[in-house]
């Protein structure tokens, strides 16, 4: 068994549209980045990466790569499943937490582990996906951005 652990931070900025776990939230504000900067699936990517020890997400799809400008983080996700897969891992289970002071996010959180077991092939009891506020401190509490941790377990098929 392997864990890997990931972490992954934007800026919020108007003008952009705010996904988290693949699931548009209507918001003032969205996430600045090369892909749709969804960080909570960056999180998940770099931490699976981790685990199997196949890098990072920057290392698989690289910031100035026009390809992924706009990218579905979604799709991206699934790719490095794939790339899990072609490797012999499975994935047992993620966990991960979204720090944001706002919007709330619990209404959504269901949509999002759908959306993220159906992308990596494990069962919706395998994800688990929670959101915080960090009380009005730092960066995330004062609204500039967002960060998303998130740890997983894999092991060789």
């Amino acid at each position: 068994m392997r864990i890997g652990h990931g972490y992954d931070v934007h800026r919020l900025c108007e003008g952009r549209k705010l996904i988290l776990g693949g699931v548009e939230i209507e918001y003032e504000k969205g996430l600045l980045g090369h892909s749709d900067a969804d960080v909570l699936l960056h999180a998940i990517s770099d931490s699976l990466l981790g685990a199997a020890a196949l890098g990072d997400i920057g290392c698989m799809f690289p910031d100035n790569d026009p390809k992924y400008k706009d990218a579905d983080s979604l799709l991206l996700l699934k790719a490095v499943a794939d790339r899990l897969d072609e490797y012999g891992y499975r994935i047992i289970n993620i966990d991960a937490t979204v720090l944001a002071q706002r919007p709330k996010l619990k209404p959504f959180i269901p949509e999002m582990r759908n959306k993220i077991a159906a992308a990596i092939g494990v069962h919706i009891d395998s994800v688990s996906v929670k959101a915080t506020t960090e009380e009005g401190l730092g960066f995330t509490g004062t609204g500039e951005g967002m960060a998303a941790h998130c740890v997983c377990l894999i092991d060789e098929k």
